[in-house]
């Protein structure tokens, strides 16, 4: 293909999808720890005895076996819903099937979570709502023996042998402990760019409110899952991971950006191959492009040349995600106490008809924007430990305050009642507390770790908004 084709199969792939839409569903994603609450290893013999028990016990069907003849996968196929291993033993992920509502997710989320954590708890091990592991130090780093997370594994790892003139961090397995909540929500092609750019304005702010991926390793860093993306193999191509430094102006400028987006994998003769990020708009061009894949417990070197059908295995991972279903999957919150699991969510589905009254909120703040930074460099920062010394803590309150009040306000004209899902998000804003916070200043004031790793494990709040989010 040569260059106008490219583009010609991008548009028909993530632009003509979002055309003549009238659906308006809601996707959720959450990932989540399996902790060993003995301080020891995540017991691989526990975690596939309890999720192979609930899998029978509610009819999903295996959809992903792995090498050693393990399910690792599972559907049930009336929801749609979905449990798996993610990258490793040590996490569990059930995504939830297309829904018009987050009460009807959020009942079968406490449902399994209750079930799960019942029969858990009696070998000792929980499921919490985190966004890192927090027995990553005792946990195997090991991926899934599954020919994808080993291509996965192999392709993060190369950062140890590949020179870029770039920054790696020393956490190539991180994927195996990091976890994620990720919404994906329907998207109309008028209203793609204005989303994209409000949602993008307001990573700072979600920063804020949604941190929740600490590790002692990096004590100053609230959410360590944007520096394991950016700095991984990932980020060798920014326009793959994290936020849009320029943000598109109109459907044109989009395009020509995912034109600028790398592949690193493919598949041929049933090996998952990886390789040297290329931008999908020289990929085609190339004779041939050198990979490996792996096979009985080694790397194959495997030389092939670029097919059309391998525009299906181009991914990215930026916090506002366009996919090829008509969807923008918005990937930079962390995984959430389980109290508060549908926040995220809420946060998104509340705003996704308020884009207007988002943009023009931050047009006039002064607060953040306007104060010499990019949104990128405010996410960055609103990450740390600490608050720069232009913020304003007062304002800065105020700001989140109105943006979620715009979200509340959205939930509330959908008429479902979905406002109770935002309402532990405004006593986050009123301390500018996220759940990593809370835990750091908790622990600096002699908490344990253990009691955090219990609490956020809960699907109630035990007191109060006002109680637990005391500032």
């Amino acid at each position: 293909m040569n260059r106008e084709q490219i583009k010609e199969v991008l548009y028909n792939r993530y632009i003509v999808p979002t055309e003549n839409k009238k659906e308006s569903s809601i996707g959720i994603e959450i990932e989540m720890p399996v902790v060993n609450l003995n301080g020891e290893a995540t017991d691989f013999e526990v975690t596939q005895k309890v999720v192979e028990e609930f899998r029978k016990k509610n009819g999903f069907e295996p959809v992903g076996i792995d090498l050693n003849g393990y399910c690792y996968s599972a559907t049930e196929k009336l929801t749609g819903d979905n449990i798996s291993f993610d990258c490793s033993y040590n996490n569990l992920e059930i995504s939830f099937g297309k829904e018009k509502t987050l009460t009807a997710i959020w009942d079968r989320f406490s449902s399994y979570i209750s079930e799960l954590n019942d029969e858990l708890s009696k070998y000792g091990h929980i499921l919490t709502g985190m966004g890192v592991n927090p027995g990553l130090k005792a946990n195997s780093t090991e991926f899934l023996p599954v020919p994808r997370y080993r291509m996965l594994e192999g392709f993060l790892k190369r950062s140890k042998a590949w020179e870029y003139p770039m920054y790696f961090h020393p956490y190539p397995e991180f994927a195996t402990y990091a976890c994620a909540s990720q919404v994906q929500l329907d998207v109309t092609r008028e209203k793609l760019i204005s989303t994209i750019k409000a949602f993008s304005l307001l990573e700072p702010i979600k920063s804020l409110i949604f941190a929740n991926a600490w590790m002692e390793a990096e004590p100053d860093n609230l959410c360590v899952r944007d520096m394991f993306w950016e700095n991984s193999t990932h980020g060798i191509n920014p326009h793959n991971i994290g936020m849009f430094e320029h943000i598109p102006e109109n459907v044109y400028e989009l395009m020509e950006y995912i034109s600028r987006t790398s592949i690193f994998c493919t598949e041929r003769d049933g090996h998952y191959l990886h390789f040297k990020p290329i931008p999908i708009i020289e990929y085609f061009a190339r004779d041939y492009v050198e990979g490996e894949y792996f096979e009985n417990g080694i790397y194959h070197k495997y030389v092939f040349t670029p097919e059309n059908e391998d525009i299906r295995f181009l991914r990215t991972y930026k916090f506002e995600d366009l996919t090829y279903r008509g969807t923008i999957e918005y990937r930079s919150g962390c995984c959430q106490p389980f109290a508060d699991a549908m926040s995220v969510a809420a946060f998104h589905v509340g705003l996704s008809n308020k884009t207007q009254e988002i943009i023009d909120l931050i047009a006039n703040d002064t607060v953040l924007h306007h104060r010499g930074y990019t949104a990128s460099e405010l996410r960055k920062l609103m990450n740390k430990r600490y608050l720069p010394e232009f913020v304003n803590r007062v304002r800065l309150e105020r700001l989140c305050e109105k943006v979620l009040e715009l979200a509340k306000k959205g939930l509330s004209e959908r008429g479902y009642g979905e406002e109770r899902f935002i309402e532990p998000l405004f006593e986050r804003a009123a301390c500018l507390e996220s759940p990593a916070l809370k835990m750091v200043e908790g622990l600096e004031s002699g908490r344990q770790m253990s009691e955090y790793i219990r609490e956020y494990a809960k699907l109630t709040h035990a007191k109060t908004y006002e109680d637990v989010w005391a500032c």
